[in-house]
């Protein structure tokens, strides 16, 4: 397999971008690396902002440790299901996330789950978990997204833009390698190369201006929850946007149509429709005092 990956027209060849470190006989994939580092820096996160809100940190370390596990869980179960074609011929594969194979929505959905059950072990109110665990959610998945550039996945269509990627054929999975693609696609000393768009920055950069929204915001929200549906809407926005870029897309069983892209706008509108209501009920409660 070819290492190199290359942005043209930023005049970025990166030589040798490896998916894996050894250490001894050990190997350890930089995709698990970027998703443990992401979790790891989003449990600091949530848990200064646990102790910023007057919360016990300790309790949010429990949390985490559990909604972390169930979370991987939901998102790998997420994944499987609507990729089952993927897994339906080797069954056990389905258990070795190395290569990547996690949907964020999954996560979330399982995360949630969790959260709801450990806010009655842990007596702290479910909204008051949503918003306290919030923070870590786009700090994770920046770090996640970086784990997609070394694995050489979650890339958009054909594109000469300036952002534009270059990826060896045979460094990517051959069934996301459009008509377009290939229609495109250069040799360059002796290497054959797809361009393509590097969704996993856009979405990675998406989430660097979501994570500014909550950092900016998080002492001027009006109610509980309201913190965690300005995460939902303004995630949902982007990952709408960009999923209608990618090639690997996961559609709803017998359609065409991206399951991501679907609960990305369900989400979304309903997140901006509840602050929206819930502002106007404040309004007219302090208009009527």
């Amino acid at each position: 397999m070819d290492y190199n990956i290359n942005f043209p027209h930023l005049g970025i060849y990166l030589s040798h971008v490896g998916k894996n470190i050894k250490i001894g006989n050990f190997t350890i994939a930089y995709y698990g690396i970027c998703i443990a580092v992401g979790m790891l820096l989003g449990i600091a996160a949530l848990c200064h902002r646990a102790k910023e809100t007057g919360q016990k940190p300790d309790d949010y370390i429990d949390i985490s440790i559990w909604t972390m596990i169930f979370a991987i869980v939901g998102a790998r179960a997420y994944y499987v299901i609507f990729a089952w074609d993927l897994y339906k011929d080797d069954v056990l594969s389905i258990f070795n996330i190395r290569q990547g194979g996690l949907a964020i929505y999954g996560g979330i959905i399982a995360g949630i789950i969790t959260l709801a059950v450990l806010s009655k072990i842990k007596k702290i109110r479910f909204l008051t978990l949503l918003d306290t665990c919030v923070i870590g959610l786009p700090i994770g998945q920046i770090l996640g997204r970086w784990g997609n550039f070394f694995n050489r996945e979650a890339f958009g269509q054909y594109t000469n833009g300036l952002f534009a990627m270059q990826l060896p054929v045979s460094a990517v999975r051959q069934n996301e390698i459009t008509s377009e693609m290939w229609e495109h696609a250069v040799t360059v000393g002796g290497v054959q190369y797809i361009q393509v768009t590097p969704t996993f920055l856009y979405e990675g950069l998406w989430n660097c201006g979501v994570l500014l929204a909550l950092f900016l915001l998080r002492n001027h929200t009006k109610f509980r929850g309201e913190e965690f549906l300005i995460y939902v809407a303004g995630y949902g926005i982007g990952r709408f946007w960009i999923e209608s870029l990618r090639t690997d897309q996961l559609l709803i069983p017998g359609t065409q149509i991206p399951v991501s892209m679907v609960v990305s706008a369900v989400a979304a509108g309903l997140a901006i429709l509840v602050i929206i209501y819930k502002h106007v009920q404040l309004a007219r409660r302090e208009a009527a005092v």
